[in-house]
Formats: C-alpha cells, sequence, structure tokens
C-alpha cells in the first residue's frame, strides 16, 4: 500500500519522546550567500548523527514479535547502520550489518559500538544489498531496507511535518536521494500540508540514478564521491512513483559543490556536515538563480563524516579561497636571494609555511632555481598585492596551488 500522510503522522507518534525533535533554524549569513532564505533542518543532532534514526525505529516497532526475536539485517554505507544498530539494541534485537567496502571507518565503528554484528561485503550499497538479502534467506532474518519500505518511508516523511509545524512560509524542500526514502516521504507529507510548496531532489553527479530514471536514461553510476550516503546506483522501486509524481525537478551536484557545502556549514553554522548532509545546500549554492528570493528548506541529512576527509575538506577550501597557497617563483641561485624574498612576503602580511628549494628538478638554467613557497594569505586580493610586489622586485611568481599560471 502507498503510504499516506496518516501513516506518516502515525510515525510521528511511534517516534515522540524516542527520537530527536531537531532544529529548524534560519540561517542569515547562508541566505546572504545564496541569495535566497536559508532554512537548515539540523538531522545531524539525532543521537545516531543522521535521520535514518526515524525510519529505522518506526520499521522495527512494526515487526511481529516472533521476527523480533529471530533478530534482523541490514545494508548500509552507515548512517542506515547505526540506526538501526542503536534502535535494534534499545528494543533488545539482535541485529547484523552489511557494509560496502570503502565505508567511513567512523561508521563503521559507530555500528560496532551499538552491539551490531558487521561484515563488510560489496563495492556498493547495491552489492551490499545482495549478500544481505542472501544471509536473510540463510539465517532466517528479517531485512530492513534504508529506504524501499512504507514504514522507513513514513518515518523519514517526519521531518517535513516538524519543519512546516516550525516554519509554515517554506516555499521549497531541497532534499538529498540516495534511493529515494526521505525524498518520498517527505514529499509525501509536505504536499498533504501544503500542496503548493515545490520539492527539489539532489542527486551525486557521480550517482545520478534517480534523475536518469525519471528521464528514461540509460543508469550510468560509478566512482568514488564523498557523498557516500546517497551513492546509490537502483532508485527504490517504492520510492520512484512519488519521486516522479511529487518532485518537480532533481538536480544533480559535482564533487566540489559537496566540499564546499560542508566547509560554509562548518564555517558559518558551526555545525557538522557529512557530503550527503551537505547535499540540499550544495544544490542551492550551484543553482542559486533556481531558489532566488524564496524561503528554502534544507535538510541536513547527517554529520558521520571521517575525520580525515573532513581535514581534507578543510585545507582544499582553504586553498579555493586563496587563504592557503603555494607560489612558485624564479630566482638567481646565488646568497641573499631568499631572504629578500621572505623579507617581501613578511612585510606583505603572508605567514610562510613551508619553502622548497627546487635546483635538480627544474627546467630553468643552471644558475637559477624554482622556489616554492607555502603561505596562508587573507584572500586572492592580497595573494595578488603580494605577486606585484615580488614583480616590482624583479622576481616572477606563478601561483601553483590552484590552477597554474601567472597572478593577474
Amino acid at each position: 500500500m502507498p503510504v499516506t500522510i496518516d501513516d506518516i503522522r502515525r510515525a510521528a507518534i511511534v517516534i515522540a519522546g524516542q527520537v530527536v525533535r531537531t532544529p529548524s533554524l534560519h540561517s542569515r549569513t547562508l541566505s546572504e550567500i545564496c541569495g535566497c532564505q536559508i532554512v537548515i533542518k539540523f538531522e545531524n543532532q539525532q543521537f545516531t548523527a543522521s535521520f535514518k534514526d526515524r525510519g529505522a525505529l518506526v520499521k522495527l516497532n512494526a515487526l511481529p514479535e516472533a521476527e523480533k526475536r529471530a533478530g534482523v539485517i541490514a545494508m548500509s554505507a552507515g548512517n542506515h547502520a547505526q540506526a538501526v544498530a542503536y534502535h535494534a539494541r534499545r528494543l533488545g534485537i539482535a541485529a547484523t550489518i552489511v557494509m560496502p567496502n570503502g565505508t567511513p571507518h567512523v561508521k563503521v565503528e559507530n555500528t560496532q559500538r551499538f552491539g551490531a554484528r558487521v561484515l563488510v561485503g560489496g563495492e556498493t550499497i547495491d552489492e551490499a544489498a545482495v549478500f544481505a538479502r542472501e544471509l536473510a534467506a540463510k539465517d532466517g532474518l528479517s531485512f530492513v531496507h534504508p529506504y524501499d519500505d512504507e514504514h522507513v518511508i513514513a518515518g523519514q516523511g517526519t521531518i517535513a511535518l516538524e519543519m512546516l509545524e516550525d516554519d509554515p512560509d517554506l516555499d521549497v524542500l531541497v532534499i538529498p536521494i540516495g534511493g529515494g526514502g526521505l525524498i518520498a516521504g517527505n514529499s509525501i507529507a509536505a504536499k498533504a500540508i501544503k500542496p503548493a510548496i515545490e520539492i527539489i531532489g539532489v542527486e551525486a553527479a557521480l550517482y545520478p540514478s534517480m534523475y536518469q530514471a525519471v528521464h528514461s536514461l540509460p543508469a550510468r553510476a560509478g566512482g568514488r564521491t564523498v557523498a557516500e550516503g546517497i551513492a546509490v546506483k537502483t532508485p527504490g522501486k517504492k520510492t520512484f512513483p512519488v519521486v516522479r509524481e511529487l518532485v518537480s525537478e532533481v538536480l544533480v551536484v559535482g564533487e566540489a559543490d559537496f566540499e564546499r557545502g560542508v566547509q560554509l556549514l562548518l564555517n558559518i553554522e558551526k555545525t557538522v556536515a557529512e557530503g550527503a548532509g551537505a547535499a540540499a545546500l550544495a544544490a542551492v549554492l550551484a543553482n542559486p538563480e533556481k531558489f532566488q528570493g524564496k524561503r528554502v528548506g534544507c535538510i541536513l541529512t547527517g554529520g558521520n563524516i571521517d575525520p580525515r576527509i573532513l581535514a581534507s575538506i578543510i585545507m582544499r577550501g582553504l586553498v579555493r579561497e586563496g587563504r592557503l597557497v603555494r607560489m612558485r617563483i624564479e630566482i638567481p641561485d646565488q646568497p641573499g636571494v631568499l631572504a629578500a624574498i621572505t623579507k617581501i612576503i613578511g612585510e606583505s602580511g603572508a605567514n610562510i609555511m613551508e619553502v622548497y628549494h627546487q635546483r635538480t628538478f627544474s627546467a630553468l638554467p643552471v644558475k637559477s632555481a624554482d622556489l616554492d613557497i607555502v603561505m596562508e594569505t587573507r584572500d586572492m586580493a592580497h595573494v595578488r598585492e603580494l605577486s606585484a610586489k615580488l614583480t616590482a622586485a624583479g622576481f616572477k611568481a606563478t601561483l601553483t596551488s590552484t590552477t597554474p599560471g601567472d597572478i593577474g
């Protein structure tokens, strides 16, 4: 049976007091950046740091007692795994989780910490699903699907109930799509409450499975994405019809946009988002003309990001902003030149982090050298100012931390 608004309202009763009612907050700074009014639903504040707590609890609660006693199995890249493991332990249900290769270690460790048996199998969620279903049949376990299940869809839809209760003036909901459980549930809820509201989905450019399905395109997906939580090759059979009927558009987002979304949420909202968690904001940043002047609800779906990936995103963001640069300077290989250059840099207010002399691996004449300097700077305007001073002193400087070329 298709999920209805009544199913979602019943799901809200099930999770009340068991799942965090997360805040929906207006972001003044992100609104200025995006040219629209941004309202963020902070699902990273759930106990397992993602929205998956909702659907997992509703599904587990609905199982017959015999199935609860037999135990459950799920496949997940991490967030569904943690949610199933956590709520299964709370309800006294044994849980087995199959996770694909490449799942961030933080998600594997957290799932194990919640008491589940964790098995790694397959390169993608789809391959992990095959293994999980085989194991379910063999061991008599109930399969808890991460998105293609009516109870899960209803549970996820409770987010829209809360968002529209907190902010009835929302014009648009922007919702990440993996298999489609989140967007299906929230589309049903939002459209039932406010039929005029627009629903826009977001997928990773490397995994545009729902976009391809909606547009009847050949299914092509794959690659390593920072948004592994929505890296799904096949949309749900139960979620696809809902998306086709209720979602006005599915946008695809590139890796750089995901990184920028994660970085802005950290810098501006002081909150940690995983790649998929930042997908809604990333879509608005990449397509500002679609949202201009509107009040836009963005679901920040989760914050379970590998600390190493987060650190890399922060550093790469500094490079994109011109706050961390690598500059190559051609110099005569003679005493005193390095001192002269560092004096110029210091007086300009930049901070030298690393210095490398390139004598052997250089195409310059033997009496010359390349000087590679990594510096902290204020922004690209500061970099251009520094470059002008080096040029005035007779040194040719090339920025190599982004696109190589003379700094103009």
